[in-house]
């Protein structure tokens, strides 16, 4: 049985382990946490993991890292040269950063061509989506090898040329965030209706045809091009951006409209997973690739 160490037990760390466990694979789970048992017992309750704060050990024999702690780039840095250290040379090291560039990660590291960064998106063990982000020192090898493994638990690993803060995913992300919260301090439309709308539209266009395949879609016969030379050609109008010293009322409007606190946010992942689980299959997405 191959064997994953996962370094990081938040949420996604907690994700991937469901995952890796669902697809065959040993699981260890590395993180200092002083109640890494007992969010095991609550987070993993079924799934045989092996939790230790020791992160030396738990690389040990490991066949593919998957590491998800903190964002910080001096957290990473070391926990990626105790990787290096306790791994064998063929074993790829990924990173679930969803911003620091892997040449970063991997500076002064002697097993820099075998770090890679694999992006989920959240919640890993549904989304269908991993970037993979090579870094220049990452050795091809690494990177066929970090897909080859994504792929075997039903991910759809996507390959970026080279690496770019933010990587591609959280680039959209970002841009699109801003212009709703513009939107919304404008006085335009209030946080939930611009959420449906959202789910109405451009969510569910983009979930079957992507924002290009849309465009070529847009201009009937002529294709996109037609679009851009027409319809295109009449948004002039200027975006806008957000006022950072607003963005408070923002985040009170969207606290107001979806709550804080622990019972919040179970019950909003519960409608988000059950959701996404029920769509997953019409698209064409496997949840999860079956025990092997």
């Amino acid at each position: 049985m191959a064997v994953v160490t996962i370094v990081g037990a938040g949420v996604i760390g907690v994700s991937w382990a469901r995952l890796f466990d669902a697809a065959g694979w040993e699981v260890r789970l590395s993180d200092p946490r002083p109640d890494l048992d007992e969010l095991v017992d609550r987070e993993l309750a079924g799934v045989p993991v092996t939790a230790t704060a020791d992160l030396a050990a738990a690389a040990a024999g490991a066949d593919f890292v998957q590491e998800a702690g903190p964002e910080r780039v001096e957290v990473k840095e070391q926990m990626f040269a105790t990787l290096a250290a306790h791994t064998r040379d063929d074993v790829v090291l990924a990173s679930s950063s969803s911003s620091l560039l892997p040449s970063v990660i991997a500076r002064g590291n002697p097993a820099a061509g075998r770090i890679v960064v694999g992006h989920p998106f959240n919640p890993p063990e549904l989304m269908p989506l991993v970037e993979v982000v090579p870094g220049p020192g990452t050795a091809a090898r690494a990177v066929d090898r970090a897909v080859e493994v994504y792929r075997s638990l039903g991910k759809l690993p996507v390959r970026l040329k080279k690496e770019i803060p933010g990587y591609v995913g959280n680039r959209l992300q970002k841009v699109f965030n801003s212009q709703c919260a513009y939107l919304v301090q404008q006085g335009v439309i209030g946080v939930e209706d611009l959420d449906d709308l959202v789910r109405a539209s451009l969510g569910l266009r983009w979930a079957v045809t992507g924002p290009f395949e849309s465009g070529a879609l847009g201009g009937g016969p002529g294709g996109m091009r037609h679009l851009v030379e027409h319809v295109g050609s009449q948004l002039t109008f200027e975006d806008g951006s957000p006022d950072p010293a607003r963005m408070g009322e923002v985040l009170d409007a969207v606290e107001e409209t979806y709550g804080t606190g622990e019972q919040a946010y179970e019950r909003l992942v519960e409608r988000r997973d059950g959701r996404t689980r029920a769509v997953l299959g019409p698209l064409g997405w496997p949840e999860q690739t079956a025990k092997h």
